[in-house]
């Protein structure tokens, strides 16, 4: 039985980080069309500084639509960076015979955020013949390289299920 050939998930989006990164404004435009792509994300207007295998990090400014009642900015803004760090870590890291899906996500935060904030992420994930989970960290900085928040996501990896022929046998 012959399955077709698989792309990782963000194969499509690696090739246009690929092409636009190196043009003016280029890391920009692939921010806001990964923004587009993840509606949920694009609200917190994450810039994408470095995509490649297994490594993410990513950039958030600090402005009025991601800050809470503390003027510092929003829990759940800093977990949806940590969660696109690692998420797109993860996904790049992935062998094109291997499925995942995250099943848990926590953040624990050490400090108020203000400022500018980059979340960094790297992972080398196991190779995978049955069902497993895996750990991916994410670390937001500020500005003063103090990390503010750590991201945890738990990924069920798995291999990918042979593809049904729809030929008679």
């Amino acid at each position: 039985m012959n399955s077709p050939t698989r792309e990782n998930p963000i194969a499509r989006l690696q090739t246009l980080w690929q092409r636009l990164q190196p043009l003016p404004g280029g890391a920009w435009l692939f921010s806001r069309l990964l923004g587009w792509f993840i509606p949920y994300t694009g609200t917190i207007g994450a810039r994408v500084v470095i995509l490649k295998h297994g490594v993410a990090q990513i950039q958030m400014r600090d402005r009025r639509r991601v800050r809470n009642h503390l003027n510092s900015i929003h829990a759940l803004a800093l977990a949806n960076l940590g969660e696109l760090a690692s998420g797109l870590a993860m996904l790049g890291a992935l062998s094109p015979d291997t499925r995942g899906i995250p099943t848990r996500l926590t953040t624990e935060y050490f400090k108020k955020a203000r400022g500018p904030l980059v979340a960094d992420s790297h992972c080398t994930p196991p190779s995978v013949t049955e069902d497993t989970d895996f750990e991916v960290y994410a670390e937001i900085h500020d500005a003063q390289g103090e990390v503010v928040a750590r991201t945890t996501v738990t990924w069920r990896l798995g291999p990918v299920p042979e593809a049904v022929s729809d030929k008679p046998a």
